[in-house]
């Protein structure tokens, strides 16, 4: 197994969001240094040591960047297949490019998670309008269009009710490679934030209960309201797809609790929103794991010690936070972003109970 690294060495984030920002936070607890990576505006510049600010496709940027890093890794997936390859050959990074490869496309995930036997929502590929009808007709409608990559908090997406919604939706697409997924029956939505370090010890945090509105998630509820079978089973999943991959670092697996069994909707290999409660429920929480990970330290316990209720803060909702902060067990996290708009992310909080 590689030897931990020694404090004071450099991590390097791909992304310099808010997920980034709180993984330097974490990374300095534990005596590491960060380098950020971002093309655009970068919330986590605020917190790291060094910010590069350059275009994934600036081949010599990157070789600043890795030159001044010991591990790489990553706040989101979408990370141009170029940059990683050019990375990848000057330091390691962290999760592996496996994990990358099989999330980044919906199609590639799917059909990753079908071979390990495990249950999705009925699929199709789409490339034409024609696919489309034909897709539509196997799978039936309601259903949803999504392209294969880079759709996230309800970008990319398109929903079918019926068959005139076809040349629309398919419009939406804008030419792009698309997956057809049919709706599922759920009672809940719950999320699993696991991890697994450099020596295939996994750790998992119990999972969170997800509401989502207009495609974006509003808040997790942990615990979620789920029988302790199904909290086994869900957690057993996440660890399964982490050991598949050889994976290391934190992991969100999001999942539907349906009267037939649990579906996995998607995974994210990353720290997650849905796994912000940790911050005020764990000793450990899910940045402090993913640093831990990476930097091949043991990993911390996952147990949780409060309830929690995880509110993301979108849009005009950040200008709520005078209030909040005078509410009692309640914790603020701003992300440091200008102005709102919305649909933005500007933060969470926290409401700790028992």
């Amino acid at each position: 197994m590689t030897e931990p690294l020694q404090p004071g060495s450099v991590i390097g984030i791909l992304g310099g969001g808010q997920l980034g920002r709180m993984l330097s936070v974490a990374a300095s607890r534990l005596g590491y240094r960060c380098h950020i990576f971002e093309p655009g505006a970068a919330p986590a510049g605020h917190v790291a040591e060094v910010l590069f600010t350059a275009p994934y496709e600036d081949e010599a940027a990157l070789r600043r960047f890795a030159e001044g890093v010991d591990v790489i890794t990553y706040e989101f997936e979408n990370v141009p297949t170029s940059a990683l390859d050019l990375l990848e050959s000057l330091k390691p990074i962290r999760p592996n490019r496996r994990a990358l490869a099989v999330s980044q496309d919906r199609i590639s995930e799917k059909a990753f998670l079908n071979d390990l036997g495990l249950t999705t929502a009925p699929w199709a590929q789409v490339d034409s309008e024609a696919d489309l009808r034909v897709a539509a007709e196997k799978i039936g409608l309601p259903a949803i269009l999504k392209t294969t990559r880079l759709g996230y908090d309800g970008k990319g997406q398109a929903r079918l009710t019926s068959d005139a919604d076809i040349p629309g939706a398919w419009a939406a697409m804008a030419g792009a490679p698309a997956v057809l997924e049919g709706f599922v029956d759920f009672e809940r939505e719950i999320s699993v934030i696991a991890a697994r370090g450099l020596d295939g010890r996994v750790a998992a945090y119990d999972p969170g209960e997800n509401v989502h509105r207009e495609g974006i998630l509003r808040t997790t509820t942990v615990p979620a309201r789920i029988s302790a079978g199904q909290r086994s089973d869900a957690v057993l999943l996440a660890a399964k797809i982490l050991n598949a991959l050889d994976y290391v670092g934190v992991m969100g697996v999001e999942l539907f609790v349906t009267r037939a069994g649990l579906i996995v909707n998607e995974i994210a290999p990353r720290v997650h929103n849905s796994g912000h409660w940790t911050q005020q429920g764990c000793a450990v929480d899910q940045f402090e794991q993913h640093i831990r990970a990476v930097a091949g330290l043991p990993l911390g316990d996952g147990a949780r010690y409060a309830d929690v209720v995880m509110e993301n803060l979108i849009g005009a909702d950040v200008e709520k936070v005078p209030a909040l902060l005078e509410e009692r067990g309640v914790a603020v996290h701003l992300y440091g972003k200008g102005a709102h708009r919305p649909g933005r992310k500007m933060g969470h909080v926290n409401r700790v109970s028992g």
